[in-house]
């Protein structure tokens, strides 16, 4: 292999540049040349490309979103727009391609390995970490802290008005976001999709907290978990208290990557690349107990979904 070519695609997430950076960096000193594709798979069909050389990555390592732009393509669920991705590779005799993304991203990039035998690694970026064949995905570890930083900004104004205060976090489907903050944040009450919850027993538990002299909460709403204004109206119905609600929004996708994105993008992107200079299938790479893995696509994307219960188990009995 001579060529290869890196997009990021779908979400962005901290971490992503510092990817990128690692990708272009690491294959230059293998003797590959490297091209930069804009605007994830749109780019690759408008051939929005360009060769990359040490100086186009410097100081991006720090930078928060992607330095290469991102976007959702639609064109790319149809073959035809996966045969032009396939002609703007071949067009510059490129091999080779890293992905940066989430599971959309990922599955476009097996249907372009499958159709047209592209070499694809795939590299975790989306901060919700719902990909199951990782422990963590890059950006993840970011967004939580920026979370933690919401959750102790809002505790010092709650504490001061005896106020419950109701903090929406991103993750779609998946808790991990509202759990780690929840558990580094000191959150009374987390609410993930993953596990049913009982609003009703949440507002008895609010009144006899307030009882035992305790007059501010914290509640972490997944975004994927409930309706907020459902929830607080219900609290509201319930104690007699008003919930002041924050959704934190986009502010967790952005931002500096904190140490642990960056080098996690880094080990990532030097796998990809190692694994690319051997010509070896497509699969996509993770971490599983602290060691940087490689697994097949199609088994990596059947990983069933998976939730830390035991760690869920254990913010309840630190909140009581």
């Amino acid at each position: 292999m001579k060529k290869i070519a890196v997009l990021t695609s779908g979400g962005d997430a901290p971490g992503m540049n510092a990817a990128i950076r690692a990708t272009v960096r690491y294959a230059l000193y293998k003797g590959l040349d490297v091209y930069g594709v804009e605007r994830g798979y749109t780019g690759l069909i408008n051939g929005d490309i360009s060769r990359f050389n040490s100086r186009s990555v410097s100081d991006t390592i720090h930078k928060g979103g992607t330095m290469l732009k991102t976007s959702r393509c639609p064109q790319f669920t149809e073959i035809e727009g996966r045969r032009l991705a396939h002609e703007t590779l071949a067009a510059y005799n490129i091999t080779g391609l890293v992905v940066i993304g989430g599971d959309g991203s990922f599955r476009g990039a097996k249907a372009l390995s499958d159709e047209f035998g592209v070499k694809v690694m795939g590299i975790p970026g989306t901060i919700d970490n719902d990909l199951n064949y990782t422990d963590y995905t890059l950006g993840f570890d970011t967004a939580v802290n920026t979370t933690i930083w919401a959750i102790n900004s809002l505790r010092d104004t709650m504490g001061s008005h005896d106020r419950v205060s109701l903090l929406e976090v991103m993750g779609r489907g998946c808790g991990d976001i509202a759990l780690y903050a929840g558990i580094a944040g000191g959150a009374e009450y987390v609410i993930v999709p993953e596990v049913p919850y009982d609003i009703d027993a949440i507002c008895r538990d609010i009144k006899s907290s307030q009882k035992r002299g305790k007059t501010s909460n914290m509640i972490i709403l997944a975004e994927g978990a409930g309706n907020k204004e459902e929830i607080v109206a219900r609290i509201k119905e319930k104690t007699g208290i008003s919930v002041k609600t924050t959704t934190l929004g986009h502010i967790q996708r952005g931002g500096s990557p904190n140490m642990a994105d960056r080098v996690l993008a880094a080990r990532m992107a030097v796998k990809a690349v190692d694994l690319l200079c051997e010509e070896s299938d497509s699969r996509l790479i993770g971490i599983r107990n602290k060691q940087i893995i490689a697994d097949p696509i199609d088994e990596a994307l059947a990983m069933p979904k998976r939730f830390n219960e035991e760690l869920y188990s254990v913010a309840h009995i630190l909140s009581l």
